[in-house]
C-alpha cells in the first residue's frame, strides 16, 4: 500500500436515496475512491437490508459488504422538512443516486429539471429493475426476477434444473455500471462543465454479461445447455473427482493442452491421437466416454497430485473452494488483501477493492450505524440545533 492520502474523487459529494444492493453497490465504490458518500435512510431501521440477516457480529452480511466508508442521514421524506433538508443537501452535492420504487424520486421533486437549476453541475444516476420507460417500467424487480428475465436461469445449473447465481448477480452488474457511468459522467462534468442525468437497468446491465449465450444463439440457434458446473461448449472443462473425494476444476482451451493433458496427466500419449478426441467438438460430444477415461487416472490420486499434474503439464486449475477456503485462501493473505475496518458492532475484516494503484490508498472507513451523522449533516447546512431538535421530535430524522 502506498502512504498518500491523495485520492480520485476526494472532494466529491455523493447523496445516495438507496437500500439493497445495487444502488449502494455503487455509491461503496465511490467511496473506495475517495468520494464522500451519504447514506440516506428511514428513521429507526433505515435501510432494510440492514436486517437481512445478524451473521457479521450482529449485523446483516449484505449491509457490512457493500456500506462502508459512507455517512448515515436518517430523513423521512414524506415530511416537508426532511425534504427540505435534501434539497438544500444537492445545491452543493456532485452527484444524487437512487434506486427508489419507480417514480417516487420524481413524485418528491428530485429529478434533473428541478435540482439542476440550482445545480448545473449535478449528476443523477437512477437505478432500476426495466429503465424508467418502456412497458416494464413500473414493474418491480428484484435481482432473482432479473436473472429470470434476462435469460440467466435458462442457461445456469443443471441439465434437470435451472438454477440461479450464488449472490446477486443482477444487482452487482447494475452497481458496476452505474459506478462506471457515474465516473465517466464526472469526466465529462470536468470537460463541458455541466451534469447528466443517468438511467441504468438492471435488466440491461444483466443482458450485457449474457453476450456469449446471446451470440451462440443467434439467429434461432440452440443456445448453450446447462451442464452444471462444467463448460457448456468446450471439454473437458470443469469440476472431476480425485480419488480422496476432493474436486478439482480444469480447464482445456485448444488442442496443444489436449496434447500435454493426455501426456503428462493421464500417462496416455496415445490418447492425444485417438481420432474420437483430436478435436473439441469431438470432446464435447463424447463427454461420457472421456470422463470416464479421466476418472480412471484421477480415482488412482489424491487431490494434491492430481493438481501437481495438471500444474507441471500447464493446465488450468483450481480448487473448489468454500467460503471458509476464501476466508483462508494464502493468495489473498501474501498479497494483504484483508483489512480492519470500523463498525457498530466493532472491528471487522474487508477485502481491499480489486486493482492495485502505486499512487493511492483506497479509503477503508467505519459502516454507519443508522442516522450517525445526522446532526452533523443537518449543521453542516445550516439548520439550526433548534431546528434539528423538532425535526427528530416530529419523526422527520
Amino acid at each position: 500500500m502506498t502512504s498518500t492520502q491523495i485520492r480520485p474523487l476526494d472532494g466529491i459529494t455523493v447523496v445516495s436515496l438507496e437500500h439493497a444492493i445495487a444502488a449502494p453497490f455503487c455509491t461503496r465504490q465511490l467511496a473506495d475512491l475517495g468520494a464522500r458518500v451519504i447514506k440516506v435512510e428511514r428513521p429507526g431501521a433505515g435501510d432494510f437490508a440492514r436486517a437481512y440477516d445478524e451473521r457479521v457480529n450482529g449485523m446483516a452480511s449484505h449491509f457490512v459488504w457493500v456500506n462502508r466508508s459512507k455517512e448515515s442521514l436518517t430523513l423521512d421524506l414524506k415530511q416537508a422538512a426532511a425534504l427540505e433538508a435534501l434539497k438544500t443537501l444537492l445545491k452543493t452535492a456532485d452527484v444524487l443516486v437512487q434506486n427508489l420504487a419507480p417514480g417516487a424520486a420524481a413524485r418528491m421533486g428530485l429529478t434533473a429539471e428541478v435540482l439542476q437549476k440550482t445545480n448545473p453541475g449535478l449528476i443523477l444516476c437512477d437505478i432500476s429493475g426495466y429503465g424508467n420507460d418502456g412497458p416494464y417500467r413500473d414493474k418491480k424487480a428484484y435481482d432473482l426476477l432479473i436473472q429470470s428475465e434476462a435469460g440467466f436461469l435458462s442457461v445456469t445449473g443443471t441439465s434437470e434444473t435451472a438454477s440461479k447465481a450464488g449472490n446477486s448477480i443482477a444487482d452487482i452488474a447494475a452497481g458496476m455500471y452505474a459506478y462506471t457511468n457515474i465516473l465517466a459522467a464526472l469526466l465529462l462534468r470536468g470537460r463541458i462543465g455541466k451534469g447528466s442525468t443517468i438511467d441504468v437497468s438492471m435488466l440491461e446491465s444483466l443482458g450485457e454479461w449474457m453476450g456469449y449465450p446471446l451470440y451462440y444463439a443467434y439467429d434461432g440457434a440452440e443456445p448453450p445447455p446447462r451442464n452444471g458446473a462444467s463448460h457448456a461448449t468446450i471439454y473437458p472443462y470443469g469440476p472431476f473427482n480425485a480419488g480422496d473425494g476432493g474436486t478439482v476444476m480444469l480447464g482445456l482451451q485448444n488442442d496443444r493442452e489436449w496434447v500435454q493433458f493426455c501426456e503428462i496427466v493421464l500417462g496416455d500419449e496415445a490418447l492425444a491421437k485417438d481420432e474420437r478426441f483430436d478435436k473439441n467438438f469431438k470432446r464435447n460430444e463424447k463427454r461420457v466416454e472421456l470422463l470416464a477415461i479421466i476418472d480412471a487416472c484421477f480415482n488412482k490420486l489424491t487431490t494434491e497430485q492430481v493438481i501437481a499434474k495438471l500444474d507441471k503439464a500447464q493446465i488450468a486449475n483450481a480448487r473448489l473452494n468454500d467460503m471458509a477456503g476464501l476466508w483462508h485462501h494464502e493468495q489473498l493473505q501474501a498479497r494483504d488483501r484483508w483489512v480492519q475496518i470500523a463498525s457498530p458492532a466493532g472491528p471487522i475484516p474487508a477485502l481491499l477493492p480489486p486493482g492495485l494503484n502505486n499512487s493511492y490508498d483506497y479509503q477503508m472507513t467505519a459502516i454507519p450505524a443508522v442516522g450517525e451523522h445526522t446532526d452533523a449533516i443537518l449543521s453542516e447546512i445550516g439548520i439550526s440545533l433548534d431546528a434539528i431538535k423538532n425535526m427528530r421530535s416530529t419523526g422527520a430524522i
